[in-house]
């Protein structure tokens, strides 16, 4: 018989029931807790927190670069200004996996993988996701419609119109204006992270460098809403770019382009400054090279070709360039033994065509092995007679020589607005025993009177040293600057005027120069022929390479580049000069013969009209007429050597 079913049990199955009940009422209302708990900490607690977050989300601040400062010239002719130009830009937060975009970028517009290093470069460089990095400048039209057209591959990718810098006289004003590049990685680290957010070029050389925070300006701001994919919805709060300060140089485009036309096709530079203002009215330095190459990033093999090139077009000569100033010095050496009575204008020194120490048998040649005889001042500077300073400098001394001419401003730079100068080099005993460990020789001071041996200057110092024989040591620090946003610039560090103890001593060396250019005997009389006005001037020829002595120079046994330099130093009027002219020409051997006329050809081009007249504010009273009394001993044969 089966056994028998039990009955339910109501009551246990209610109570089981019920405990199931109140266990998930309680767990839903401890869940409920927990998540009002939950709310109640990121609606309330938290709220700002996420409050930023999410706008941050949807709200960016974009940067707006300011437009660049111009550049022009003190005629108004614009030497630096910025153009419209179609760029490639890319944003990194929109990119996603931008070396993925990239790659696709480099096979739809075929490019070179030099390209892909510099993008690769600019996007790691990028410290804001949202900021659009430039990768590419002024696409042509076949480029904007091939990324057009593929624009679905090519996501953070933009195709925006931008200003970029140029330059419309390229490779005239190359190396007195310089040139914009992109900010490398050190310039980044550097820079102002907040006035160079959103700029991609900054100053490399010349003036844009040394006035980069002026050129600059500030950078504006736009506060802007975009969606899920990074694009602006619309703007919501815009503040504008102050833009960079215009600035107005000394320089002077006509006065350029004759300097340039004088020089040719040879190596060497051209400076010339207002002696009353230290304004530099032309700057050349040859070779030059086109600095719009470097404006938005130049291939790797374009670079390589001005880099290598051995006439080192990338060179500033003016600047940069140290050489020996052979004769041109003599002016200034004349002050020195004037002023500190080592002579007289009349004293008069013997040349048999060389000097010789005392007890020393070597013989420092004149450059007309034959000698002038008895010589003066006057017609020691007037045939660039070299015994005749040879002896001067021996019996100034290196300390007296070194403190002087330290004071023309040989061996210090001497610009107010040229980063680039190099300060060039007066040896002294003490700069010898540091740098030589040896002791000073005389024979080394005898040959410093002539603007030989050790002592190095740029042709900027140069000028600058004959400016003060023009102005009568009156110091005005060369700059190129006439005016930053209409106002002039100030030399808060002045350099103290050379003040002699008989201001005449100016007048006597002046009179020595003008007697170079206008004298029948004169080495430079040939430069000055014909012309309208008068020219106080100096030659120089200084050695590159050594010669042995009782050896003579052979041009026809000297390979061209380790021939002489050319040198020659002027200003005019000479009684009241109104420009100072200095001209190097690199192994061009005589510097009456050859760097003389181009001197000439500047100062006509400043001093002149069309017409080939003198202007009428450069009519001056004559200077103080040759000395007819001088007396020099004619040469008993034609010189051996073009004169130093």
């Amino acid at each position: 018989m089966p056994d028998p079913i039990p009955l339910k049990d109501h009551e246990k199955e209610t109570r089981l029931v019920n405990k199931r009940l109140i266990a998930c009422a309680v767990f839903v209302a401890m869940l409920s807790v927990a998540l009002v708990c939950r709310m109640y900490f990121l609606q309330v607690t938290e709220f700002a927190y996420h409050s930023t977050i999410s706008e941050n989300n949807r709200v960016h601040v974009l940067p707006i670069p300011p437009e660049r400062g111009l550049i022009f010239d003190r005629n108004g002719v614009i030497l630096a200004d910025n153009r419209p130009s179609f760029n490639l830009t890319m944003t990194r937060e929109r990119a996603g996996d931008w070396h993925a975009v990239i790659d696709e970028l480099m096979q739809i517009l075929n490019l070179p993988d030099e390209d892909r290093i510099i993008f690769d470069k600019a996007m790691k460089n990028s410290p804001h996701r949202f900021v659009p990095v430039t990768l590419l400048y002024e696409l042509t039209e076949e480029q904007i419609a091939l990324l057009a057209v593929n624009q679905f591959q090519l996501p953070g990718l933009d195709v925006e119109a931008q200003f970029v810098r140029h330059y419309p006289l390229a490779e005239h004003f190359a190396h007195s204006i310089g040139y914009v590049g992109r900010i490398n990685e050190k310039e980044a680290t550097q820079l102002d992270q907040v006035e160079y957010r959103g700029t991609q070029s900054i100053g490399k050389t010349g003036v844009e460098r040394f006035y980069e925070s002026e050129l600059h300006g500030h950078v504006g701001y736009e506060e802007v809403e975009t969606n899920a994919q990074g694009r602006v919805l619309r703007v919501l709060k815009h503040t504008d770019p102050v833009a960079g300060k215009n600035i107005t140089l000394s320089l002077d485009i006509k006065l350029q382009e004759a300097a340039e036309h004088a020089l040719g096709d040879r190596r060497g530079s051209v400076v010339a400054i207002d002696p009353a203002t230290g304004e530099v009215l032309a700057m050349v330095s040859k070779p030059s090279f086109d600095p719009n190459l470097f404006v938005t990033g130049i291939s790797f093999k374009e670079y390589s070709a001005l880099r290598d090139s051995v006439d080192r077009p990338l060179f500033n000569r003016v600047l940069r360039g140290l050489y020996a100033p052979g004769s041109t010095i003599k002016p200034e050496v004349a002050i020195a033994g004037l002023d500190s009575g080592v002579v007289t204008p009349s004293t008069r020194v013997f040349d048999p065509g060389y000097f010789q120490l005392p007890d020393f048998d070597h013989k420092y040649r004149n450059w007309n092995h034959s000698g002038d005889g008895w010589v003066d001042l006057y017609a020691a500077i007037m045939r660039s007679n070299d015994t005749y300073f040879y002896d001067l400098a021996h019996k100034l001394g290196i300390d007296r020589l070194h403190d002087y001419l330290t004071m023309f401003g040989i061996g210090q730079k001497v610009s107010l607005d040229m980063f680039e100068e190099s300060a060039g080099l007066m040896p002294s005993k003490e700069w010898k025993r540091i740098t030589r460990r040896q002791a000073w020789f005389p024979g080394e001071t005898v040959i410093l009177g002539i603007g030989q041996g050790y002592m190095q200057v740029t042709p900027l110092q140069l000028a600058q040293a004959t400016t003060l024989i023009a102005s009568k040591g009156v110091w005005h620090r060369p700059h190129l600057a006439k005016e930053i946003g209409g106002v002039a610039p100030v030399d808060e560090h002045p350099m103290p005027n050379i003040v002699l103890r008989d201001s005449h001593e100016w007048d006597q060396v002046n009179n020595g120069m003008q007697a170079v250019m206008h004298d029948p005997r004169g080495i430079a009389r040939a430069a000055a022929q014909g012309a309208q006005y008068r020219i106080a001037g100096k030659s120089g020829t200084a050695q590159v390479v050594a010669i042995k002595q009782g050896e003579r120079y052979n041009r026809d046994k000297t390979l061209e580049r380790h021939r002489d330099n050319a040198l020659f130093v002027g200003f005019a009027p000479a009684a009241n000069p109104r420009i100072v002219v200095a001209v190097m020409i690199e192994n061009g051997e005589a510097g009456g013969r050859v760097a003389g006329p181009v001197v000439r050809e500047i100062l006509d081009a400043w001093l002149l009209d069309p017409d080939g007249h003198l202007k009428q504010q450069y009519a001056t009273p004559s200077a103080t007429p040759i000395n007819p009394k001088v007396q020099i001993a004619e040469p008993s044969k034609a010189p051996g050597q073009p004169p130093v």
